[in-house]
Parts: C-alpha cells; structure tokens; sequence
C-alpha cells in the first residue's frame, strides 16, 4: 500500500459534531424532495417505504459502525471492502461512492439554486457548490461549526411544519391509513427513493482520520444521527400526508411548502423554501467533504492519481482532492438534471453500502452477529433494483466502466 508522505489529517471533532455532520448529511434537502415521488410511487403505502428504507438505512449504519470502530480511517466502506473482502471490492466500493456521491452533490446545488432563484438554477447552483468547497478547503472544523448552524436552521423550519400540519383542521386521520394501492413494486421503489435521504450517516464514517477517539466517537455518533433523522423524518412525513393525502402529496411540486399552504398558513411557505435551500447547502457541503475523503484514500492506493493524496500542511485538509471534486460538481450543476441526478446517486449509494454489508458479515461467525448485515445486504440489492429502469441501467453502466477500468490497470500492472 502506497501512502502519501504529506502531514496527516487533524484529529478535531468530538461525537457532538460527528452527529451533527451526519445529521447536515441525512436531515437535508431530501426531506424536501422525496416524499413527494415516493408518494407517488407507494400510494396509500408510502409510510411503509419509509419503515423500509429506515430498517435497511439502520442495519446498514451498524454494519458502518462496527466496521469504522475496527479501522478509524478515512474512506469508510472503501477502505472495509479492501481490508476485509479484498482490493477489488474495497475499489467497487469507493468508486460506487464517489460517482454516485458527485452526482448527489450536483442535485443539491440544483436544489439550493431552484428555491433561491429558479430562472437561473444552474448558475446558482455552480456558485454554491465554489463557495462550499472554499468552506471545506479552509479545515473540518469549520465545515462543522457551518453544518450546527444550517442543522439548527433546517430542524425548526420542520418542526414549524409538523406543527402546523398536524395542528391543522385540514388534517385527516384517514390519510394515514397503511395500504398497498401501488403493489409491493411501488412500496419498494419509494423505499429506494427515501433511503436517498436516510444515507448521509456515510459521512461520518469517511471521517475517521478527523476525530476524537474514532473507536468511540464513530459507533457512537452513527446510530445517534440515524435515530434523530428517523424520528424527524417520520414526523414530517405523518404531518404532511395528514394534510394533502398519498395523492395530493403524490402531486406536489414542492411538498412542504404545499402542505402548509393548505394547511392554512401559506405565510410560512417563503420561510419553508428558505429552509429548503439551507437544507440543501447543508447536504452539499457534507458531501463534499465525503466524497474528498473517499478520494483521499483512493489516490493512497493509486486506485486514483497520486497528486490527489496530498494534504495541505497548514489547512489539513486532502485540498487538491477537495478541488478537483469541487470542479466535476460544478460541471456537473451546470449541465446536469436534478431527477436524473437523484436516481442515479440511489443507486450507488445502495451498490457502496451493499459492500460495507457484506464486509461486516466477515467481522464475527457466529449466526446472530450476521443477522443485520446479512439483511442490510439483501435490503440494498432489493432497493436498488427496484428504482426506475434507467436509473439502474445507467448506474450499472458506470460500475462497469469502473470495473474495467479496475481491470485494465491490474493487466498493465502485472506486465
């Protein structure tokens, strides 16, 4: 293994800011965008997809966490998959998370740029993701003390929301009835499209180089962000299917916003699109400080150009990986189409935690420790080939130019 000779990353967050980066990773726009096509997907069983997508996000956060406590470096499953299934599926790993990632980067700039000024999405959507990126070139740190702020922002704009919604004399309990109007195919696929929401957890375990204690802070701060997110989600969820119903809500352009419209407040609805936009530049800015680890550990190994491994003497920040991820994303917010983008991202993302499933199955033999990555494995095969048809064609298609790419480097390297 090659490593860079370059000063290593600082050791600064503590669990408070672990949770926080994780929950700036998951309570983030998707909460905003989801629910809306998950709806229409599931119908009347869209809180059932929801009970889905957290049941596989759970068993694959404490896969994450019992494989970030075993090896507190940065690359989370990318660096699981080489030490516990070999070099190639720690490869597949980290290239599944870093494309499908930069496509999830790309549709939260689109998303800050749609709320903030809808007639020039892209451009906005470029300046933030130049703006994030110089956040996250100056140190961690500050990339935490901005996620706390944009999560405190974001948790009151829902929870005004819950709020309204379910104070509400639009609300119907009758909205809330549980069924499969859509099939067992829809409640599936809506539970491929909400595990994009639930997903950010990741990012806490691709900083095992930046904190405390790693052994400790990282079990502990996973499972915490993904307990916080569930219950937000689900209550957002409740509050507004209550007031617009599995069809209304299935229609939405702008869901949150809609619901508290006909809620009766539609005063509240600028101040929700603000929150939607905060949102989503908290999502991005926790992605990229990601998908710039995962490349990290990735050009140690050679998996991707050395030059990428090295870390900034006085920032301690991988900064030539953090740029070079800044510039696809900004190609990519500049030409790109948001749903694409999000459907694409699902299904690397579920293909990457796939792998960290199959890495904690190797960590203990006995039949009981296997049971939650065992079923994290076959939840996330299952949802990712439930989303669209293209969303799983073109995915695939990427994995494949990887794996050839993979390959073509090891034929050149055993000549």
């Amino acid at each position: 293994m090659s490593h860079s000779p370059d000063p290593q990353l600082r050791r600064t967050l503590g669990v408070g800011d672990a949770v926080v980066i994780g929950l700036g990773s998951m309570v983030g726009a998707g909460i905003f965008a989801a629910l809306a096509p998950a709806a229409h997907a599931a119908g009347s069983g869209l809180l059932l997809g929801l009970a889905l997508a957290a049941g596989v996000a759970y068993c694959n956060a404490m896969s994450s966490a019992r494989l970030a406590a075993r090896y507190p470096a940065s690359g989370g499953t990318y660096v699981y998959g080489r030490e516990r299934l070999g070099d190639f599926w720690g490869y597949l790993a980290g290239w599944a998370f870093i494309v499908g990632k930069t496509a999830s980067c790309a549709a939260m700039a689109l998303t800050v740029g749609a709320y903030v000024w809808p007639e020039q999405a892209h451009a906005v959507a470029v300046a933030a993701v130049v703006l994030l990126t110089a956040v996250n070139y100056g140190g961690v740190q500050k990339s935490a003390w901005l996620t706390r702020v944009i999560v405190a922002v974001v948790l009151a704009v829902l929870a005004s929301v819950v709020v309204v919604g379910l104070t509400s004399g639009e609300a119907r309990a009758g909205h809330l009835d549980i069924g499969v109007s859509e099939g067992v195919g829809g409640v599936l696929q809506a539970g491929g499209l909400l595990f994009f929401a639930f997903a950010g957890y990741a990012r806490i375990a691709t900083l095992g180089e930046e904190v405390r204690d790693p052994a400790r802070t990282v079990p502990r701060a996973i499972p915490t962000a993904l307990g916080i997110a569930l219950v937000v989600y689900a209550a957002v969820a409740v509050a507004v299917l209550s007031v617009l119903g599995s069809q209304g809500l299935g229609e939405a352009t702008a869901p949150l916003a809609d619901a508290v419209r006909a809620a009766g407040v539609p005063g509240l609805a600028p101040v929700v699109r603000a929150g939607a936009a905060v949102a989503a530049l908290g999502s991005l800015l926790a992605l990229i400080l990601g998908v710039s680890r995962t490349t990290l550990a990735m050009a140690r190994d050679r998996h991707l150009p050395g030059a990428l491994a090295a870390v900034h003497p006085r920032f301690r920040v991988p900064h030539r990986a953090e740029l070079v991820v800044g510039a696809v994303v900004a190609v990519l917010a500049a030409t790109v189409d948001v749903r694409g983008a999000i459907g694409f991202s699902s299904f690397g993302v579920l293909a990457y935690y796939a792998v960290a499933n199959a890495s904690a199955w190797t960590l203990d033999a006995r039949p009981a420790a296997r049971v939650l990555p065992a079923a994290g494995l076959a939840g996330c095969l299952v949802l990712a080939f439930s989303l669209p048809w293209v969303s799983v064609v073109v995915g695939a298609g990427v994995l494949m130019v990887g794996v050839a790419a993979y390959g073509a480097r090891k034929l050149g390297g055993s000549r």
